[in-house]
C-alpha cells in the first residue's frame, strides 16, 4: 500500500523519565508499506547467508498453522480436560525488498506449557550456522491467589530457554528446560512478577557482526517487588505487553552455553564511576530502565551507519486496548537512553515492534519498522483503526525516516 507521507509528532506524557535526544525528534512515515496477512510474532534475524529467519505463531503462514495457547474443554461429566501441548513455528524470509519478501515456513514445533496457559516465541538468533529459538509462558492455569482464579492469559510467566537447530530450522534439538523448571528459575505464579519473561536478542546486524565483544545481548521487560502490592494485584503491570522495567543480559552464544544459566551475565547497575556492573548471579540483576506501568515489550537494533542503538518499547495499557510505542536512542547499551519519539496509540494497537538491521539505509536515516497490529480490534467496545495505514494482524513493514532536530 502507498499513502501520503507524514510526520508522527512526539507526544510524551508529562512524567516520562527520559531526556529528549539532542540529535533526533519524531519520525516520518514515507508512505511505503506492506501488510503480509500471516501469523504474528515476527522478529527477523539477519543470517550470514543473507536471508532473514524469524519465529511466528498464532496464525497461518505458508500453510502452517501455529497456536501457542493451550486448549481446554469439559467432557460429558463436566470434568475439565486440558491439553498443554502448544505450537510455534519459524520461517525463512528471502529478498532484499521488505515490500516483496518470499516467506517459507518450516515444520511446526511442539512444546509443553504445563502449568501455564500458553508458550510463545520470543528471542530468536541465527549465528554461525546455529538457530537459537526461545519460548516463554503466559497465564498460570487454574491456580488461585487472594481467593481469586488466576487464569489471566496475559500475565507474564517465565522464559523457558532455547531449542537449537544446526540446519536453519529443518530439525531441532529440544530445549533442555521445561516450563515447570525454566532456565532462570522465575515462575510468575500467584501474580509474582517476572523480570526475564520475554527476552529478545539485540540485533547487531548480519551474523551479529557489530556485537561490541562477540557476545549476544538480550533485552526483556518485566517488574519486581518494588511495586508490591500493585504488581501482584494487577497483571497489567507484568503481562506479555506491559511492565515497569527493562532488563539486560548477555551470553557468548554456542549450543553449549545458550541453555546454561551459569554462562549468562546480568546487568547489575553501575559503579561509582558510572561503569556497568555485570554479575553471574541472577539475584543481583538490576533494571536497565524503569517507568512504572509504562513499559512493555522491548527490542533493540544497532544502527551501524549512525553508530547508535535504537530501542522500541510498547506500553500495552490494558493489554486489549490502544497501545503506545516509543523509540529511544543511545550510543551504548548501558548508557543514558534518550527519547526520539513517543507515539500515542500507534497502530492503533501495534505490538512486537522492531527494526530489522538488514533494511537500514547506507546513511542510517531510513529504516523499516516491522510489527503486528490490532489483534483485539473491538474487544473493549472501541474499534481499532489502522494508523498508519496497513497496520493489521500479521506482519507489517513500514518505511520510516528519523527526523533531525533542526
Amino acid at each position: 500500500m502507498a499513502f501520503e507521507p507524514f510526520v508522527w509528532h512526539s507526544n510524551p506524557p508529562a512524567d516520562i523519565p527520559f531526556k529528549e535526544s539532542e540529535r533526533w525528534k519524531n519520525i516520518r512515515f514515507t508512505g511505503k508499506s506492506r501488510h503480509y496477512p500471516v501469523a504474528d510474532t515476527w522478529y527477523p534475524c539477519w543470517a550470514s547467508d543473507g536471508n532473514l529467519y524469524s519465529p511466528f505463531t498464532d496464525g497461518i503462514t505458508d500453510g502452517r498453522f501455529a497456536k501457542s495457547e493451550i486448549v481446554s474443554h469439559r467432557d460429558e461429566n463436566g470434568h475439565l480436560l486440558v491439553d498443554y501441548t502448544t505450537t510455534t513455528c519459524q520461517a525463512l524470509l528471502e529478498g532484499d525488498n521488505p515490500l516483496d519478501l518470499k516467506i517459507t515456513a518450516t515444520e511446526l514445533q511442539y512444546a509443553d506449557a504445563f502449568p501455564y496457559a500458553g508458550r510463545y516465541a520470543c528471542g530468536s538468533l541465527v549465528y554461525n550456522g546455529y538457530w537459537y529459538y526461545g519460548t516463554y509462558c503466559l497465564g498460570p492455569y487454574g491456580r488461585t491467589y487472594f481467593g481469586k482464579n488466576s487464569y489471566n492469559w496475559p500475565h507474564l510467566g517465565p522464559f523457558v530457554g532455547f531449542r537449537v537447530s544446526d540446519d536453519l530450522g529443518k530439525t531441532w534439538t529440544p530445549c533442555p528446560h521445561t516450563a515447570e523448571k525454566p532456565i532462570f528459575g522465575e515462575t510468575g505464579m500467584c501474580g509474582w512478577p517476572v523480570k526475564i519473561g520475554a527476552p529478545h536478542f539485540v540485533d547487531f546486524g548480519k551474523n551479529m557482526e557489530h556485537s561490541p565483544d562477540g557476545k549476544a545481548y538480550l533485552v526483556a521487560h518485566g517488574s519486581d517487588l518494588k511495586f508490591y502490592p500493585v504488581a501482584l494485584e494487577n497483571f497489567t503491570h507484568n503481562s506479555w505487553i506491559t511492565g515497569d522495567q527493562i532488563y539486560l543480559i548477555r551470553v557468548t552464544p554456542s549450543p553449549e552455553t545458550i541453555n546454561d544459566p551459569n554462562a549468562y551475565e546480568f546487568y547489575a547497575g553501575k559503579d561509582a564511576n558510572g561503569e556497568a556492573i555485570w554479575s553471574n548471579n541472577f539475584e543481583e540483576i538490576q533494571p536497565l530502565l524503569e517507568w512504572q506501568n509504562n513499559m512493555g515489550c522491548v527490542t533493540v537494533t544497532y544502527n551501524a551507519p549512525l553508530k547508535r542503538y535504537f530501542m522500541t518499547v510498547t506500553d500495552g495499557t490494558t493489554t486489549v486496548s490502544k497501545y503506545n510505542t516509543y523509540i529511544l536512542e543511545c550510543e551504548t547499551l548501558t548508557g543514558e537512553w534518550k527519547l526520539v519519539t513517543y507515539m500515542k496509540h500507534f497502530g492503533e494497537e501495534a505490538y512486537f515492534v522492531n527494526f530489522p538491521s538488514k533494511f537500514i539505509s547506507e546513511d542510517g536515516k531510513t529504516m523499516w519498522m516491522c510489527y503486528s497490529a490490532n489483534f483485539a480490534k473491538n474487544w473493549t467496545g472501541e474499534p481499532m483503526e489502522a494508523n498508519p495505514p496497513d497496520s493489521a494482524y500479521g506482519m507489517v513493514f513500514q518505511e520510516i525516516q528519523i527526523c533531525d532536530i533542526e
